[in-house]
């Protein structure tokens, strides 16, 4: 089994990926959902961590990502378990990455500040860390957090999905993110390969994305797809 095939069933199974009728973050009525705070036991955190881990390590070995990233930053809150977890399947194959994360409310006792982990140090190399990319909002509202705390350079934003949807003109948000602030988006699975690999084939018994479902799916990527070459080889 390839390993999007693998990741695509650990998805259903850890109900991370879910079907219906659902309202993304940009305000988009979407049939399908990608939550990784879904995740519920130590042993999936674990497993999605090592399937982050991976992709970070695939784009380092291809001169995609640095190799002296210094940390992964998840955004409060579901970016914090993801940029802990790919921290430690890292660090446990002697790559250590620091991870850090942003309060919702700045601390005003003890020592104080609005990010909690590795901070950042001006000239530092990061990675963030997101369960999906749609339109790129959670990257536009995360990077002015970091500048304000570092001079520092991020690397790549890290998702389990790219949902492969415009932003907020007509190119993909990955492409607009990239043009906009340089920063390139690496997804351990597109929702095309979910499609693919998950259509009217049984896990565990059960077909998650029959005819119906997928015709929805692709109805759906037809008004928010920006192009056939949405997804970006870097």
């Amino acid at each position: 089994m390839d390993r999007r095939t693998e990741f695509a069933e650990f998805l259903v199974r850890s109900r991370a990926l879910l079907f219906g009728d659902f309202t993304t973050k940009s305000g988009r009525k979407s049939p399908y959902f990608i939550n990784a705070g879904n995740c519920r036991t130590g042993e999936q955190i674990a497993r999605l961590g090592r399937f982050y881990a991976d992709c970070i390590e695939e784009h380092i070995a291809a001169g995609r990502i640095p190799g002296d990233v210094r940390a992964l930053f998840g955004p409060a809150y579901k970016g914090i378990p993801l940029a802990v977890s790919a921290s430690m399947a890292l660090s446990e194959r002697g790559r250590p990455m620091g991870y850090c994360f942003n309060r919702k409310e700045a601390k005003d006792h003890g020592e104080g500040g609005a990010l909690v982990g590795c901070l950042p140090r001006d000239g530092d190399r990061l990675l963030i860390v997101e369960d999906v990319v749609t339109a790129g909002t959670a990257v536009r509202e995360t990077l002015p957090i970091l500048k304000k705390a570092a001079d520092v350079r991020v690397e790549g934003l890290v998702v389990a999905v790219d949902r492969m949807e415009r932003g907020q003109g007509t190119e993909s948000a990955v492409r607009e993110l990239f043009a906009a602030y340089g920063v390139r988006t690496f997804s351990i699975v597109t929702i095309a390969e979910i499609i693919a690999a998950l259509h009217n084939r049984p896990v565990d018994g059960r077909v998650f994305i029959d005819d119906e479902v997928k015709k929805r799916m692709e109805d759906y990527l037809a008004e928010y797809c920006a192009d056939a070459d949405s997804v970006v080889q870097w």
